[in-house]
């Protein structure tokens, strides 16, 4: 398969550049096995859950990872830090001419490249300074399709409501659309609420570079599942419950540590790449926002539901005037059990 065959035409007003005034107020595009389509407020999604229903979200916590620094000539040079399968490291993705050996500056602080793979380098600091810089310097890792600097209201719309553990530089943006006012009629409905944490990596902003879809090769990111949400996840599976998986970093998280259409407890760093002809072992019904042309999370949703499938319904979500991405609207894929 060739990325161009992921390729669709967005007009540049659809890309949500703020969030919407109240987050439950998204729309709701829902694509049905079918193919048939049907529009809704996201706040609808209630409607679709009862007794004993189970919905998975990453309790990942954004970081105010993106720090401004200069080169000892001048220059200005942007970095995204992360933590990657060396832990004791951390790596910068970083926007601005540079090498491996250069040294650069964070109000006087020097931060020493050591290592240099295309934009991806190795900085040569303790955890203790990089995350003094993050947390002093920080802001908020929008992604490079939103054309404004980051402000207050992003460290808040930027990140969901069950955010608890540090470590992504970007949110699981399926599940932003959930308030508090949303979680709380689910839970009166006796649906069960499961995390996982998946820490997103730099990777989620990165082009597919291959010509080729099954060229590419998934940057690592850091993964738990629990015992408990293991087995909140097989008990409905077991029983043919709804389960619904929260947005792509769940659905590769689940995926990754699935056997025999059973979530086994497990962590560690995944590197799964689901694209089309991708068997799925558990995944069947999915909540997920509009994605890039030609990215690996659309790939992923065509794996899901199809290319034809998705690509009509992204060109009807286009003609009806759909947020696109990150702070846009949200798609229910809802396959049978």
């Amino acid at each position: 398969m060739k990325v161009s065959d992921f390729y669709f035409d967005l007009p540049e007003e659809l890309i949500a550049q703020v969030p919407i005034k109240k987050r439950s107020e998204s729309k709701l595009l829902v694509l049905y096995e079918s193919g048939e389509i049907a529009h809704r407020k996201f706040i609808n999604i209630v409607d679709f859950f009862g007794e004993d229903d189970v919905i998975v979200l990453n309790n990942t916590r954004v970081l105010k990872a993106k720090i401004y620094g200069r080169k000892k000539t001048g220059g200005i040079v942007e970095l995204l830090f992360f933590k990657a399968k060396e832990e004791k490291k951390y790596y910068a993705l970083v926007g601005g001419r540079v090498g491996r050996g250069a040294t650069i500056l964070v109000d006087n602080i020097e931060i020493s490249i050591i290592q240099k793979n295309e934009n991806i380098f190795v900085v040569d600091e303790e955890e203790e300074k990089v995350e003094f810089l993050i947390e002093r310097y920080g802001k908020m890792p929008l992604p490079p399709y939103i054309k404004r600097t980051p402000n207050i209201e992003d460290e808040e719309r930027y990140q969901t409501i069950f955010a608890k553990y540090k470590g992504s530089v970007a949110a699981p943006t399926a599940s932003l659309h959930f308030d508090e006012n949303v979680t709380q009629n689910l839970i009166n409905r006796g649906v069960k609420l499961a995390y996982v944490t998946l820490h997103v990596g730099p990777g989620t902003f990165l082009p597919l570079k291959s010509e080729n879809v099954e060229d590419h090769r998934m940057m690592a990111e850091y993964c738990e599942i629990s015992e408990e949400s293991a087995n909140t996840i097989n008990k409905a599976l077991k029983y043919k419950k709804n389960v619904l998986f929260c947005g792509t970093t769940v659905v590769r998280a689940i995926e990754w540590a699935s056997k025999y259409e059973r979530v086994e407890p497990k962590k560690g760093f995944a590197d799964i790449y689901i694209y089309p002809g991708y068997r799925f072992k558990v995944v069947k019904k999915m909540l997920t926002n509009f994605h890039l042309p030609s990215s690996t999370p659309l790939l992923l949703v065509c794996a899901l539901a199809g290319r034809d499938l998705i690509f009509n319904a992204y060109k009807e979500a286009i003609e009806k005037g759909y947020r696109f991405f990150s702070y846009g609207d949200a798609m229910l894929i809802w396959k049978r059990n």
